[in-house]
This record gives structure tokens, sequence and C-alpha cells, in this order.
């Protein structure tokens, strides 16, 4: 870059243009670095996870016309009644009861793995359990408000999950979990979570 004349007053915008020339081009530089190492870092996520999926996903069903028959043990987690009690003397012991039984009942929705640092919704909801293990009714502490369809996924989820483990040393529960919601349309428990990057 030709630089102004000595002498002509202009030697310090020239000098200041030179130096925040050079400092975008460190700036960028770097910029470029760590977008580097994570499209090289999400590149091997995608990788790896590819790989576990193909080692975990059968191949698709050929449609026939008529719904296949489930296997017998996946259809007795899916329609077994609730009969197992709970031991729970707290609602804070009721909820890992309750957090197992709901991935037990949704084990297709449950995210694998680290959730992301990133969710799509995050949300804390307390359900009301009778004695009998029906949802009597939930009530949110903190909705995902800007995520309504989440919300109504989430209430269906928990009411069709019932009836839930009977709280046999209480005599009804409200216990209380956060919803971590991936944009996937999966999802964690913070009671059973994986943890999160």
């Amino acid at each position: 870059m030709a630089c102004c004349k000595k002498g002509d007053g202009r030697e310090s915008n020239c000098h200041n243009r030179m130096v925040m020339e050079g400092e975008y081009a460190l700036m960028n530089n770097t910029t470029l670095k760590r977008i580097a190492q994570w499209a090289t870092t999400a590149a091997a996520a995608v990788a790896w996870l590819s790989l576990l999926q193909g080692c975990s996903t059968p191949p698709p069903a050929v449609s026939t016309g008529t719904p296949a028959p489930r296997p017998a043990a996946e259809s007795q987690v899916l329609q077994a009644p609730a009969t197992a009690a709970s031991q729970a003397r707290s609602p804070k012991e009721y909820r890992q009861d309750a957090a197992r039984h709901l991935y037990a009942q949704q084990a297709s929705r449950i995210y694998k793995g680290r959730l992301p640092p990133m969710l799509y919704a995050v949300g804390v909801l307390n359900v009301d359990i009778d004695r009998h293990g029906q949802v009597m009714g939930v009530n949110w502490m903190r909705a995902p408000k800007h995520a309504p369809e989440v919300m109504a996924e989430i209430e269906k989820m928990v009411r069709a999950a019932a009836p839930y483990p009977v709280p046999r040393h209480l005599a009804k529960v409200t216990y209380t979990d956060v919803w971590l919601w991936h944009k996937s349309g999966k999802f964690q428990l913070d009671t059973l979570t994986e943890g999160q990057d």
C-alpha cells in the first residue's frame, strides 16, 4: 500500500489506516482458523453419528398396505399398564420414577447422547399425579412460549403416558421436571439427561 508523503500532514491518517487493515487481516485470519476448527469438529461428529446410525437403524420397511404386527416385547412396553408402584416418599424421588416411565413410553423420541449447547426449547413442567397414577393436571412453571407446538406436544406425551407408577407412599404427588427439547423433535428430561455440550 502506498503511504502518504512525509510533510503533507496526512501521515497519521495513513498510519492509522495501515494499522486498522493489519488488525482486520489478523482478525480475519483468526476467524478463519476458528471456522476451520469448527468445520473439522462438525464433520467428525457427523461422520461418527452416521456410523452409529448405520449400526442401529434397521432398513426401512416396505409398505404392503397392512400394518406390520409389533414384536411382543415392544407392544408390552407401550401397552402395559403401570401396575408397578413407586416407592418414592417425596416428589423429588417420584420424579425419577416418572422420568423412567416417560422414557419407556417415548423411547423413539429420546435424544441419544449429549445435547448440543443450543436447544430449540426448554420448559419446566409440574405434573399432578393422583393415587392411581393418573394425570390430574399439568402446569408450566417456565413455558417455552416461542414454541407453542412443543408445549402442546409435551402436554400430549405426558397425558398419553398415564397411568404412571402409583405413588404408594403419597396420596398424590406433583413432580417437576425440565424438558430439554432438540430441534429434531427429540428430547431429554433433566432428571435423566446425558448432559449438554
